[in-house]
């Protein structure tokens, strides 16, 4: 199922976040903040660009999607069950003992998805291992990687980094959850990994900043790192941690934790626009 009208992903990116706020909340626990952070993103990736198919979730020349930021995974999740991979009856599994839908992605469990995360820091080598392989066996699959911008103080990041850039991965595409948000709060409070796109670029990455909530912009940077060639691509996306629910916009504390009650009533109504 491909949707090619903004209008259409728009709305498909508004069920998503439905659908990580009914799993967060019937879970009781969760990542709600960096998971509507990223929905826009995913939506794009899902329902424009990445080239798989449901019915075969291990076909050989399908495109890779690794969610490094693996926290995350409501929004993978709801993602990949609208997408077809599975029932949307089985987000209310989500977090819950003997259910597929573990608080982070599980390849070995979960069809569509390419590799286990929620170690931070890890996915852009595993990323890389998928593009080289590519290379070597010389398939049109692409790869693509999405990080936290508090993920990106680890340092495996920029060893993963080097060595995309030694290989020459243009068939890898890394994209910036840029909220400027982590659990203990700003990036700068933190450990500031500004400017990004800098320094992704002394790394020989092709830059694209953009705002990640614009689909239309997100449909055009993937485009444009489609045809470059002979470096990975890194789109710095700036969003909005929590974005489509306003008691959540812009909030630490929305990181890693689930709405009560009262709480996931006026998330969904306002997704519904009521």
């Amino acid at each position: 199922m491909k949707l090619e009208k903004v209008e259409e992903l728009e709305q498909m990116a508004r069920n998503i976040r439905e659908g990580i706020i009914e799993q967060v909340y019937a879970a009781a626990s969760g990542h709600p903040g960096g998971s509507l952070s990223v929905a826009d993103i995913l939506t794009v990736l899902y329902f424009n660009e990445l080239n798989v198919d449901e019915k075969n979730p291990n076909w050989e020349e399908r495109d890779r999607l690794v969610l490094s930021k693996g926290h995350c995974a409501p929004a993978l999740y709801s993602c990949l069950a609208h997408r077809g991979f599975f029932d949307l009856s089985e987000l209310a599994e989500f977090r819950k003992l003997n259910g597929n839908l573990q608080g982070h992605p599980d390849m070995r469990k979960i069809p569509g998805v390419d590799m286990s995360t929620g170690s931070l820091g890890q996915g852009l080598s595993a990323a890389n291992g998928m593009a080289i392989a590519g290379k070597l066996d010389k398939k049109d699959y692409r790869v693509y990687c999405v990080l936290g911008d508090g993920e990106i103080e680890e340092g495996q990041i920029w060893e993963a980094a080097m060595a995309a850039n030694k290989y020459k991965l243009d068939n890898l595409c890394v994209i910036v959850d840029n909220n400027n948000l982590q659990i203990d709060g700003t990036l700068e409070e933190v450990m500031s990994s500004y400017p990004i796109d800098e320094k992704f670029r002394s790394f020989g990455f092709q830059i694209i900043n953009i705002d990640g909530h614009d689909v239309d912009e997100i449909m055009k940077a993937f485009e444009v790192a489609r045809n470059i060639k002979g470096k990975p691509t890194c789109i710095i996306a700036k969003t909005i941690k929590g974005k489509g629910v306003t008691f959540m916009e812009d909030k630490a504390e929305w990181h890693g934790k689930a709405p009560n009650k009262e709480q996931y009533e006026m998330a969904i109504k306002e997704m519904k626009g009521e």
